[in-house]
């Protein structure tokens, strides 16, 4: 998930033209032709230009300090995630591709991943060409975003009533269900989680982990319930003996979560919901990165160790995201469809090994230390041609 607050999102920002790909480079490179460059440093975000033309745009971000850094297009309130790229170590330059018509945005970098970041205006100007695929293609790309969208709708109908009987068995005490239902719930929202952080502080109200909190920012959620149900030694705890929460918190935690949880299926399910192809192409590479710096890591499920449910699902969500636009990729890039659907096997295989969504999985901290090694490998393999997509979909 991203690990960073953001306002409330409104719906028109779905209505806006997204990203495509964040692509890995190595540390130091030169920009790209044409591209805008972005220095993050722990207090400055230098763009190299602050308006630009509409039409695909790259901006090659470095992190030019010391701490993990993200860069961010956000809309003209300032709130709306028009595209993001996390994670990017000191030293490392990562571009980000997106396809933005003509407004005013704001970019925004965030050293250490926390607080609104450092922000400036950004104008895009009309270029008088048209913004996103024409053609054969862009009737492949319609289709495709149709089929997403059920997909997403079926997922949070899942996750709200999974959520809903999760909250009951929780607020009644009967913690032996809540801690059966909790993983197996997760997965729906863990499978479409790109579209759940679009929308804005859903995301950190809903699955924020303790590590994640700012100074003075209240903590609530899935982890915060997920503490309480697996409780903690002292030495897990800095030292302090676990609190479990009073039947009276207990209820507020569970009608917050299934509140908010129901506000992504109501925002989901209205009429003038869309989710581009762009931002699908991403999502997919999104739900890696969240493997990677989080599941891999054994550090989503501190408390339950049920990462391997997680992982699983960000999996499912990459696979779905991909498949959806294959005929596309298969069309302009069949090389980069067969390595994507034999890297999604392997992947996939290595899961199996340790069980399913249907029966459970091994607990994390059971795993060995080659077998979280493999698995690792395995991502990194898919991650890398999965970075490809957004190009070829958008034809950047």
């Amino acid at each position: 998930m991203s690990r960073s607050t953001v306002g409330a999102l409104a719906l028109t920002a779905l209505l806006l033209p997204l990203v495509a790909a964040c692509v890995d480079n190595d540390p130091g490179a030169g920009a790209s032709s044409g591209a805008l460059t972005v220095s993050s440093t722990a207090d400055a975000c230098t763009v190299s230009s602050a308006t630009a033309e509409s039409g695909t745009l790259t901006f090659q971000v470095t992190n030019d300090g010391s701490d993990v850094t993200e860069f961010y297009l956000l809309g003209e309130d300032g709130l709306r995630v028009i595209s993001e790229v996390e994670n990017i170590g000191p030293g490392i330059t990562r571009d980000l591709v997106v396809q933005v018509r003509p407004g005013t945005y704001f970019t925004a970098c965030k050293p250490g991943m926390v607080g609104d970041g450092l922000r400036a205006k950004f104008t895009v100007t009309d270029s008088g060409k048209d913004v996103g695929p024409t053609g054969d293609v862009a009737e492949q790309l319609t289709a495709a975003e149709a089929q997403y969208v059920a997909y997403v709708k079926d997922q949070v109908g899942a996750l709200i009533a999974g959520t809903q009987e999760f909250a009951d068995a929780y607020t009644a005490g009967d913690d032996e269900q809540a801690r059966a239902l909790y993983a197996a719930t997760r997965v729906h929202w863990e499978r479409v989680e790109p579209v759940a952080e679009s929308f804005g502080d859903l995301d950190p109200l809903t699955d924020a982990r303790e590590a994640d909190l700012e100074d003075g920012q209240t903590w609530s959620g899935w982890h915060y319930i997920e503490k309480d149900l697996w409780p903690p030694a002292p030495a897990d705890n800095g030292g302090e003996e676990y609190v479990p929460l009073t039947p009276a918190e207990r209820t507020k935690a569970a009608d917050d979560l299934v509140g908010w949880t129901q506000d992504l299926v109501d925002q989901v399910n209205d009429p003038q919901f869309t989710f581009e192809a762009f931002q699908i192409s991403n999502g997919a590479k999104e739900l890696l990165d969240e493997v990677a710096t989080g599941k891999v890591t054994g550090e989503e499920e501190i408390w339950s160790h049920t990462d391997l449910w997680d992982f699983a699902a960000n999996v499912d969500g990459a696979r779905v995201a991909y498949e959806v636009l294959a005929d596309v990729v298969e069309d302009k890039d069949p090389d980069l469809a067969a390595t994507l659907l034999e890297r999604f096997a392997a992947l996939d295989a290595l899961l199996a090994a340790q069980g399913s969504v249907e029966t459970g999985f091994t607990s994390y901290d059971e795993l060995t230390e080659q077998q979280v090694k493999e698995l690792s490998t395995a991502v990194d393999a898919l991650s890398e041609p999965l970075s490809e997509l957004t190009a070829v979909v958008t034809g950047a």
